[in-house]
């Protein structure tokens, strides 16, 4: 399976990079992962912080593969139900998601719209930075779960 993050800027935390590239190295043997990052907008106006970010995003926006927004008001899933999520994209789908992470100002109405699903982490907020060691964290263990490996209990 191939998956895509899609991403508002770049992770400057070393902290948070190094976990980020654990689980880059543990998802390696069960699925290829590619990293895209798009400049942050530097306006304080959310409204216009967005639309310079939408444009950025729009053109990099796979439409082979299932387009999932990361959302606050998307649908929060158990760690069972996000590996059998993944395993439909991965046998009965298109085999590609592409996970689009706003940054500090959220994600765009047109983005949000583009996307075939929108996924929620927690009624609570995160830093984007925080969300993307969470992504990585959820793969790993949806494809172990579907391997019947342990890390999952």
């Amino acid at each position: 399976m191939q998956i895509q993050i899609l991403q508002v800027a770049d992770t400057k935390d070393s902290n948070i990079k190094a976990l980020e590239k654990e689980y880059e190295k543990r998802l390696s043997s069960f699925s290829k992962l590619e990293t895209l990052s798009v400049k942050a907008s530097k306006s304080d106006n959310r409204e216009q912080a967005q639309t310079e970010e939408e444009k950025l995003l729009t053109p990099k926006l796979n439409k082979d593969a299932a387009i999932i927004a990361l959302d606050e008001n998307g649908k929060t899933l158990s760690s069972t139900e996000f590996a059998e999520f993944i395993r439909k994209i991965r046998d009965e789908g298109q085999g590609k998601a592409q996970f689009i992470i706003g940054g500090s100002n959220g994600i765009h109405p047109n983005i949000l719209n583009a996307a075939n699903y929108r996924l929620s982490f927690s009624k609570m907020t995160f830093t984007h930075e925080m969300i993307r060691v969470f992504l990585k964290e959820q793969l790993y263990r949806a494809f172990c779960i579907l391997a019947g490996k342990r890390y999952h209990k």
